[in-house]
């Protein structure tokens, strides 16, 4: 069992019966005395992927479910969804377009991820902190722009993905993309 209290980032736990990862943590505590601490934390439900906002006490217990993370890739992708294949055992698992929906803008073949596992279930999947695209089309770069620039340009990524990317990018060079803001790192 977990305290309320002692609640953290990509901790899972279980929430009405359910499995749930925290996504964000903070906590409040009011003036008034004998008045108990709240938590507040964002929650997503592993099975649904519905995100949720609870306050807690901070005396509130939690179990912790059966999760277990393993190393995959993706393989392919078709018009029945994206393909992976489990690192270590080689077993394949599919996903439909709008169970990743979030993601799918990421993905690319070989690009290794994160699957979550409750009960030898396979329910959600967690992206490494940076991928690396290709740029597939965006306006041509200006003359003497530098990295020191702080103006950017809309850009098309192989995946699909829209971005805003810095005025020396060029089609075809290949960029750092952070998967928790969206935003691009630089040339990779």
């Amino acid at each position: 069992m977990v305290g309320a209290n002692e609640l953290k980032r990509k901790m899972f736990i279980v929430c009405d019966g359910k499995a749930h990862i925290v996504l964000e943590v903070a906590t409040s505590s009011p003036s008034a005395r004998g008045a108990t601490t709240m938590i507040k934390a964002k929650i997503r439900d592993l099975v649904t992927g519905a995100v949720q906002d609870k306050t807690f006490r901070s005396n509130d217990k939690f179990e912790e479910p059966d999760v277990e993370r393993t190393s995959a890739s993706l393989m392919y992708t078709d018009a029945q969804g994206y393909h992976f294949m489990e690192d270590s055992t080689y077993e394949q698992f599919s996903f439909d377009e709008t169970k990743i929906a979030d993601l799918k803008g990421y993905l690319k073949e070989g690009v290794p991820v994160q699957a979550l596992k409750c009960n030898g279930q396979i329910l959600s999947l967690e992206l490494p902190a940076y991928v690396e695209l290709k740029v597939a089309s965006t306006e041509p770069g200006i003359k003497g722009a530098t990295a020191s620039g702080s103006s950017t340009k809309k850009a098309v990524l192989e995946t699909g993905l829209e971005v805003r990317v810095p005025m020396y990018i060029a089609e075809g060079e290949v960029v750092r993309v952070n998967t928790q803001t969206g935003e691009v790192g630089g040339r990779a």
